[in-house]
């Protein structure tokens, strides 16, 4: 299996291309079964797993892993998928989920919780200036590619790509506490 997770997310951060497909294809199969749980639809299970790897890819600088690389892998599995059935305003699955997977005190906390990252994440959008808070709406709310984006706002790709880096800066800064890969 594999050896010290410390190693391993420092070789991954450094930009180590072979441990990193070594972690993929390690994982990838059981975190496709994981997510199918979730969202019913292989291929939406797949989606939100292969989404997950390019975040880890694309942010492997900033990433920070405190606890084994397999519990990672499966709680951000976990929630892109409740974030996948947020979007897809699949509400009564997720309370059916949670209803199934914690107490009712887990529960509440975790409403609690919600609220409080919500709120966050509204005070970040709102400190943001305009074209970036434009530029990340489209990308994660409407689900736009960069390229349509640029296009859109008659904009380079170069600066939503900057835009983007600026918005998911301020979220990784104030959303430390929360969430561990944005």
């Amino acid at each position: 299996m594999f050896e010290d997770n410390h190693i391993i997310t420092k070789h991954i951060r450094e930009g180590n291309l072979k441990e990193f497909e070594r972690v993929f294809k390690e994982f990838y199969p059981q975190l496709c079964l994981y997510a199918l749980r979730f969202v019913k639809t292989k291929d939406l299970a797949e989606e939100i797993v292969q989404n997950l790897f390019c975040q880890i890819w694309e942010n492997r600088k900033d990433l920070n892993i405190h606890t084994s690389i397999k519990a990672y892998l499966y709680r951000s599995t976990y929630h892109n998928a409740l974030q996948v059935l947020r979007k897809m305003g699949s509400h009564n699955k997720y309370k059916e989920y949670l209803k199934y997977q914690y107490n009712e005190n887990e529960s509440s906390t975790n409403k609690l919780e919600e609220k409080e990252i919500n709120k966050i994440v509204q005070q970040t959008l709102s400190s943001l200036p305009q074209r970036c808070e434009t530029i990340f709406k489209m990308s994660r709310f409407e689900g736009l590619k960069y390229q349509e984006i640029a296009q859109k706002l008659s904009i380079s790709i170069k600066t939503v790509e900057a835009n983007m880096g600026k918005a998911l800066k301020a979220f990784r800064h104030n959303l430390k506490d929360y969430i561990c890969l944005f």
